[in-house]
């Protein structure tokens, strides 16, 4: 996910069945704190500001989040929905330059609490922020241009790919050798393959799947790979915040025990994979 540079952050309610709140334009100041007051929740959790557990993310990277009907909503909302829930707190969401999560700047300057972006936990990452546990299992798809000819990501030499900016797609294609062209967001890297730019894309499954509900998109483009490239998509907090991480994985393991998981992951994403429920803890 390519970050924009300059871009001033939007502040954004999260809206699920859990929460229905209305979108809120500009950067609100939480309760006359300024952003730099720290506050307490439910079990003794730190938050930045005082009523609202406060989201980072990068918009948009559906089915996990993005603006439906003039609302943020999708997996990873409804599952962090779920600990505001439990700490007794709103979701606001904050939506800011991708880049932000891999260093935790913005976790770090205390303007959110958690970043929830179909994040890959990688060693690398795990030195900036801390990890929750896995709360999902994803892996890498070969989309194409029916037309193209390629049948197999062996049939990408070559070709020109496209892949999203800074994403583990992008770094999988480029550790075989490709030269894959860069897009801003998972919407543009379907646009490029759309508008003929690229002939094939390597992205997370769950957003093909969430593309391939289109027809229009069904009878353009097919998937001819899957690949297994043992990524888990997991939360993060700042270095040292036990008791947010804490608060996260309580309400995963919960969700996943209760079948609101599942039904989350068949609203979101489609067939439930019984493999994203038993991921096993971050080593982080």
């Amino acid at each position: 996910m390519n970050p924009v540079l300059g871009r001033r952050p939007r502040i954004l309610a999260a809206t699920t069945a859990a929460a229905g709140l209305l979108l809120v334009a500009g950067c609100s100041s939480g309760g006359g704190d300024g952003g730099g007051g720290k506050t307490t929740a439910s079990g003794g959790v730190p938050l930045v500001k005082a009523g609202q557990l406060t989201t980072c993310t990068h918009l948009p990277y559906p089915p996990f989040q993005s603006e439906i009907d003039g609302k943020v909503q999708g997996f990873d909302v409804s599952l962090i929905d779920l600990v505001a829930k439990d700490l007794g707190v709103k979701q606001d969401i904050v939506d800011t330059p991708f880049e932000n999560f891999k260093t935790g700047a913005f976790l770090n300057s205390e303007q959110c609490d958690l970043a929830a972006a179909g994040m890959t936990i990688t060693p690398e990452r795990a030195k900036n922020v801390d990890f929750s546990d896995p709360y999902f299992d994803a892996t890498q798809a070969v989309l194409v241009d029916k037309k193209s000819g390629i049948g197999s990501f062996a049939d990408l030499k070559g070709k020109k790919v496209g892949a999203q900016a800074q994403t583990t797609g992008e770094e999988y294609a480029k550790s075989k050798g490709l030269d894959p062209v860069s897009f801003e967001s998972s919407d543009a890297v379907l646009n490029g393959l759309r508008t003929g730019q690229v002939q094939a894309v390597v992205i997370d499954y769950p957003v093909v799947q969430g593309w391939l509900k289109d027809k229009a998109n069904v009878d353009a483009f097919k998937v001819v790979d899957n690949l297994n490239t043992g990524e888990q998509y997991g939360f993060t907090v700042k270095k040292g915040n036990t008791e947010l991480v804490a608060a996260i994985n309580k309400a995963i393991k919960d969700a996943k025990a209760d079948g609101t998981y599942k039904k989350l992951y068949e609203k979101w994403i489609g067939p439930y994979d019984a493999a994203a429920a038993s991921a096993s803890p971050s080593a982080s």
